[in-house]
């Protein structure tokens, strides 16, 4: 079988005649990325994975779903929150759906870092449903993301969100939404340990938990945000081809 990818722009037939027994879920979001940046960096990113993914496995690729838990950023507005709660709940219904159409193999993968009940998540469904399997696109990937950083020259900044990173992402995705300026502040490595304690907008004021200023080589950013993604996805793609194998024989599920 070739490689390819299915989504709501192929037929119910074209999933029949192919036996697509593989669903790829994205998971996005939509939060303030600082004052240049735009809100669907998230979203655009889950994209980006599941299309690839959804080729390296001949799978039926759902459209991205643009929310997510991210409380650490509604004090910004235009910023949307879900709780994990509601977000674990709309997903199982998903998953119950797809399941019962036959498709026993599915893959999730999300693009926001904050992502904190994917664990938790996998783990109920796959505990709860005997009969298919939910597997992490992301779990143990050997360090794929800090290699891809070092591929692209990214690797020594001490940046979260919104910085020169964010930047290099949204030149490679959407570039027409990039605003020039200096954006951002110095913040200690220190300060990683409260990220949660719902204090973002006081120590991050302007969104970025990360610096782009005047003293930066801002040349070739377009390229370094290539380079960063292509890599990351191919190193995880890489991961990912013995991992879903591995992980649908230990379950049962062929």
């Amino acid at each position: 079988m070739e490689d390819k990818t299915y989504s709501y722009k192929n037929s119910t037939k074209d999933l029949e005649d192919n036996k697509i027994d593989t669903a790829i879920i994205s998971v996005g979001a939509t939060e303030q990325c600082g004052p240049c940046l735009p809100f669907h960096l998230d979203t655009l990113c889950a994209e980006y994975f599941a299309i690839n993914f959804g080729r390296l496995l001949n799978a039926y690729v759902l459209p991205t779903l643009p929310f997510n838990t991210s409380e650490e950023h509604s004090q910004f507005k235009g910023t949307v929150s879900v709780s994990p709660i509601i977000l674990m709940k709309f997903l199982e219904e998903v998953v119950i759906n797809l399941k019962n159409q036959g498709f026993i193999k599915q893959v999730l993968t999300v693009g926001h870092g904050g992502s904190y009940w994917v664990g938790a998540f996998i783990k109920h469904i796959n505990y709860k449903y005997e009969d298919m399997i939910l597997v992490n696109s992301h779990y143990n990937s050997n360090n794929a993301w800090q290699k891809a950083l070092e591929m692209a020259g990214l690797d020594k900044r001490n940046e979260i969100h919104g910085g020169m990173i964010s930047k290099c992402t949204a030149l490679f995705f959407c570039p027409e939404c990039v605003k020039e300026g200096d954006y951002g502040s110095i913040i200690t490595p220190e300060m990683n340990a409260f990220i949660d304690y719902g204090l973002w907008h006081r120590i991050a004021r302007d969104g970025s938990w990360g610096v782009l200023s005047k003293n930066d080589d801002v040349s070739n950013l377009r390229e370094k945000g290539r380079i960063l993604w292509e890599n990351f996805v191919k190193l995880q793609s890489e991961y990912l081809k013995k991992h879903f194998k591995e992980a649908c024989r230990s379950k049962g599920i062929e």
